[in-house]
């Protein structure tokens, strides 16, 4: 890497979070350790970062809560959970609020690497791709902006969002596979990234609401269909 990519790690264990750090800073990375979510949530505010990673149980402020203020101020910055929570509603409660990935503990420094590079090859994939406009129904949907518009109102997607509003609409009125698109967003396409996908599917459907014309609906055993009279790049 020319210029160190910056981690906001937040983590209580002292001694897991030393490991963490040590192990990124030998990787290249700018990694910062915090001790819990308050503190973490302050340099957040005072800095600028390329990836969070937030263990979710924390004194003061759990991973959870400080990752919803994060995403409230940046909707787009990749947020990995590091968690000993293994429960489906934890894991999907941290997808709700916009986690990018969410690795259980005991995991390997190899495995959070991987997918730290996975998550900012993708964006900066992205990053460098041209602005598309799709003009949907009575709305206007900017990928590289990540703007969701109609003449009365704009609407910021989050990273998650727009890549999978993107497929539908490269795949519009036709069946987009559900591996694809969790291979293609999420990497992977393990239970989790699927109950993920899922939640994305419904924000985005809140999201189209205001168009009547316009529906995702559900191919069994097969993935999504964006149903829409106008799709246009």
């Amino acid at each position: 890497m020319d210029e160190k990519l910056r981690i906001l790690l937040c983590e209580d264990d002292e001694n897991l979070g030393m490991l963490l750090r040590e192990y990124l800073q030998a990787k290249g990375y700018a990694a910062e350790l915090y001790p819990d979510g308050e503190a973490g949530y302050k340099a957040f505010l005072k800095n600028k970062y390329d990836l969070c990673v937030f263990d979710v149980m924390m004194p003061k402020k759990d991973g959870f809560t400080l990752a919803q203020e994060v995403r409230a101020a940046n909707a787009e910055i990749p947020i990995i959970f590091l968690t000993a929570k293994t429960l489906k509603e934890d894991i999907l409660e941290g997808f709700k609020i916009g986690a990018d990935d969410y690795i259980t503990k005991p995991f390997s420094m190899e495995e959070l690497t991987f997918r730290i590079e996975a998550i900012l090859r993708r964006v900066r994939g992205k990053k460098n791709k041209e602005s598309n406009i799709y003009k949907i129904g009575k709305f206007t949907f900017d990928t590289q902006k990540q703007i969701l518009a109609t003449a009365e109102k704009q609407t910021k997607l989050t990273t998650k969002e727009s890549e999978l509003l993107g497929l539908l609409c490269a795949h519009a009125n036709e069946i987009l596979q559900r591996d694809f698109a969790l291979k293609t967003i999420w990497i992977d396409d393990n239970y989790f990234n699927a109950r993920s996908m899922d939640v994305y599917i419904t924000k985005l459907r809140k999201h189209l609401k205001e168009d009547d014309s316009i529906e995702i609906i559900n191919i069994h055993g097969k993935g999504y269909k964006l149903i829409t009279p106008e799709a246009e790049s």
